[in-house]
């Protein structure tokens, strides 16, 4: 999985407003929190490197799925468009078609032939680095720049994107696009904070119009053959799609949906993807068991949270013994004790990946498991990125 977003931002050294927290503006935040938002305040060096991304962000271009060359199937420009990320040119044939399947291995031509993952993942990452740069320094450039990003992906007629995922992971010769590909729109999950952090700088109208987009994204999610597809793998697929639902729900105003499918992510995911001991079947039969556990788990840190403002307890959920904790137990003790990891692992075993992970458990359980789990890895740590500021990576 690539890892994936909110390189988040900071104060900067010509403040035009003090930082306000998210408690006494009144803003509505979903991943972050006051204490978050706090502890950040009070990090010389991260806000540092927060305002370094920042200004980075102001030099981007602006994002749009009409950057591409070669269009899906439909022909619309305006359909975002993607190609499986583990299909190679078939060598058999003449024309490379079908292409063929190497799980675990990139196909490096992908973004290049496809490229609206990327431009997603882009926008993403720059409108939430913008969003909290503003939040924190009240710099009105950072809040323009990330309106634009906004406006060109979501609204401006030339430039918008179609309020579906029909041709996300195509496979040349195979498919036009697939139930699968819609973990690729897990990056739009960062946005349902980063959108409120603009606070009055993004003008009353076009946030309206952005919730009606999120809106009939979430009905397509919820109505579309694809994504019935998505919803019924067993695996971090359907994890993803659970907090996918859930964030967009919970950002459109649609508490009744969010509830419903986290009494799904209880019922369904959790007594289904763990065992009694914390194992995760159907991430450890891949080629990569380490990364995709802890990319469920991912998926599982954004769910305790929407539960969290739900009224839906996901963290301490258990059914005949089967329980969330126990997945993040099974990490922490491999952390602690990484030969005893039995599964064959394609690159080795990189105890950072499960930074996010135990950033999250260490906080929400109260076991010495856990925070000896991530004192462990945080000496291991070689990344800048900061698990705190990266809820989607």
């Amino acid at each position: 999985m690539p890892r994936i977003l909110l390189l988040l931002l900071t104060l900067t050294a010509s403040a035009a407003s003090p930082m306000t927290c998210a408690s006494e503006s009144g803003l509505k935040l979903f991943l972050f929190d006051t204490a978050l938002l706090n502890e950040l305040a009070q990090e010389p060096e991260t806000l540092a490197a927060l305002q370094e991304n920042a200004q980075q962000a102001l030099r981007h271009p602006l994002y749009s799925v009409t950057d591409k060359t070669t269009l899906p199937a439909s022909g619309d420009r305006h359909d975002y468009y993607s190609l499986g990320p583990y299909w190679w040119p078939n060598p058999d044939t003449e024309d490379g078609l079908p292409y063929i399947r190497r799980d675990g291995k990139r196909n490096p031509a992908i973004n290049q032939l496809a490229g609206d993952n990327h431009r997603l993942v882009a926008m993403s990452r720059d409108v939430s680095a913008l969003a909290l740069a503003y939040h924190f320094s009240g710099d009105p450039r950072f809040a323009d720049k990330a309106r634009a990003q906004l406006h060109n992906w979501f609204l401006h007629p030339d430039t918008r994107m179609n309020p579906n995922f029909q041709h996300a992971q195509a496979i040349p010769g195979r498919s036009s696009g697939r139930g699968i590909g819609i973990i690729e729109a897990r990056f739009f999950i960062p946005l349902i904070d980063a959108i409120p952090l603009l606070g009055a700088r993004l003008p009353s109208e076009e946030r309206q119009q952005i919730h009606r987009w999120f809106q009939q994204f979430n009905h397509w999610l919820q109505t579309s053959d694809n994504g019935f597809e998505e919803d019924n793998w067993h695996n971090n697929h359907g994890t993803w799609f659970d907090a996918q639902v859930v964030a967009y729900a919970l950002f459109t105003g649609d508490t009744a949906t969010a509830e419903r499918r986290l009494r799904i992510t209880q019922m369904r995911r959790i007594g289904g993807q763990f065992d009694r001991h914390g194992n995760q079947h159907a991430e450890f039969e891949r080629t990569r068991p380490w990364h995709y556990a802890n990319f469920n788990l991912e998926a599982y840190n954004l769910l305790g949270r929407f539960g969290d403002h739900a009224g839906v307890d996901i963290w301490n959920y258990s059914v005949d013994g089967h329980a969330l904790k126990q997945g993040y137990a099974l990490i922490a003790e491999t952390t602690l004790d990484p030969e005893n990891w039995p599964y064959r692992e394609m690159h080795g075993l990189d105890l950072q990946v499960a930074l996010s992970t135990l950033y999250t458990a260490q906080r929400v359980y109260a076991d010495p498991l856990f925070s000896e789990a991530w004192s462990t890895v945080q000496k291991l740590r070689t990344s800048a990125r900061d698990p705190r500021i990266t809820p989607v990576k």
